[in-house]
C-alpha cells in the first residue's frame, strides 16, 4: 500500500507569538488539528485524496479563524467575493471559481465546476448560476458577518488603501486556506480557497483559483496549494515551478519547495508559502514569513500543526 499524507495551511505572514494571546493560539492549533483529522481519516478510508482536501477546506472554510468561506474578509463595497480551486493528479482535471458571493463553500462548488461544468473555470455571476442549478448551499450576508473583519474594513474603507486578510501593518498574514494529499491508489490532490483582502476593488483575484499559481497537483511530482501575495505567485507560477523542477530538473519536493519559495519568489518581491506532498508521501511546509498556519500528517506516524518559524 502506498503511503498515505495530508498537509495543510491557513495563512502565512507576520505571524508572532507575542501578537497572539494564548486562548488565540489554541484557538488555531486546535482547528487545525481538526481539520488534518477528518481529512487523514477520509484517507484512512480508503477514499480519493480529493475527496480528502474538499472535506480539510470545507472545514477550514466554515471556521471565521481562516480568511476563506464563512471567515471571508469585506471588500470595498462591504460585500464578500471568494476564489476557490481543485485539481487531481491522475488526469490533471481541475475546478476553479472566483468572485463569487454568498456560496457557504467555494471549495465543493469548485470540485462541482471540474466534474460537472465541462469548463475549469467559472466566475461571478456564471458561477454563482451553475451553484445553484447544482443546488449548492447559499447563505445571506448575515451568516459572513464577523465583528473583526467588519472593524478591519471601517478603517480601510473609503480609502484607496487594502489589506491582505485580518492583519496590520505589523501583523501582517495573507489569508488563504489549502490542502494537499495522497491517497494509498498513489494519487495526488490540491485545494486552496480564499476571502481575498480586506477593501479589494475592481474584482481583484489573486492566485488562489489560478491553476498552476496557487494551485496544482500532478502523480508524477506533488500536488501544492500556496498562499501569499497572490499578485508574485500568479507572476511566478509557483504551484507549477515546484512541480517543474521535480519533473525536469529531477529536485526533490524539499529542493524544489526550498528554490521557489526562498529564491525565486524573493527575487520579484513576493513573500508567502505552500504546502506540498509528493507521490512517495513526503510533505514540505515552505515559507518565508515570519510563520505560517500549517500542519501534516502521514502514515509514519507524523502528525503534527504549527504555527511560529
Amino acid at each position: 500500500m502506498t503511503n498515505i499524507a495530508l498537509a495543510l495551511h491557513g495563512g502565512a505572514g507576520t505571524i508572532l507569538k507575542k501578537s497572539i494571546t494564548p486562548e488565540q493560539e489554541h484557538s488555531y492549533l486546535e482547528a487545525m488539528q481538526g481539520a488534518l483529522d477528518i481529512g487523514y481519516k477520509i484517507l484512512e478510508k480508503g477514499k480519493s485524496s480529493l475527496d480528502a482536501v474538499e472535506a480539510v477546506v470545507t472545514f477550514l472554510e466554515d471556521c471565521p479563524l481562516f480568511n476563506a468561506g464563512k471567515g471571508a474578509v469585506f471588500t470595498a463595497a462591504g460585500t464578500h467575493e471568494m476564489d476557490a480551486s481543485i485539481m487531481e493528479g491522475k488526469n490533471l482535471q481541475a475546478g476553479a471559481v472566483s468572485a463569487i458571493s454568498g456560496i457557504k463553500n467555494p471549495i465543493k462548488l469548485a470540485r462541482l465546476v471540474m466534474e460537472k461544468s465541462g469548463h475549469v473555470f467559472l466566475s461571478g455571476k456564471g458561477a454563482e448560476e451553475f451553484a445553484r442549478e447544482m443546488g449548492c448551499n447559499f447563505e445571506d450576508a448575515s451568516y459572513f458577518y464577523d465583528e473583526f473583519r467588519y472593524k478591519q474594513w471601517q478603517r480601510l474603507k473609503n480609502t484607496d488603501q487594502f489589506q491582505l486578510d485580518h492583519s496590520s501593518n505589523i501583523d501582517e498574514k495573507f489569508g488563504t486556506v489549502g490542502a494537499v494529499a495522497l491517497d494509498q491508489y498513489g494519487n495526488l490532490a490540491a485545494a486552496t480557497s480564499t476571502g481575498g483582502m480586506t477593501n479589494k476593488r475592481f474584482g481583484r483575484i489573486g492566485d488562489s483559483p489560478m491553476i498552476g499559481a496557487g494551485n496544482y497537483a500532478n502523480n508524477l511530482t506533488c500536488a501544492v496549494s500556496c498562499t501569499g501575495s497572490g499578485e508574485f505567485f500568479i507572476r511566478g507560477v509557483v504551484a507549477y515551478d515546484v512541480s517543474c523542477l521535480m519533473e525536469y530538473k529531477n529536485l526533490s519536493l524539499a529542493a524544489a519547495c526550498k528554490e521557489v519559495i526562498q529564491h525565486r519568489l524573493p527575487k520579484i518581491g513576493g513573500d508567502g508559502g505552500l504546502v506540498a506532498v509528493d507521490s512517495q508521501g513526503n510533505t514540505s511546509l515552505s515559507f518565508n514569513t515570519e510563520g505560517m498556519y500549517r500542519g501534516h500528517r502521514n502514515s509514519q506516524g507524523k502528525n503534527q500543526v504549527y504555527i511560529y518559524a
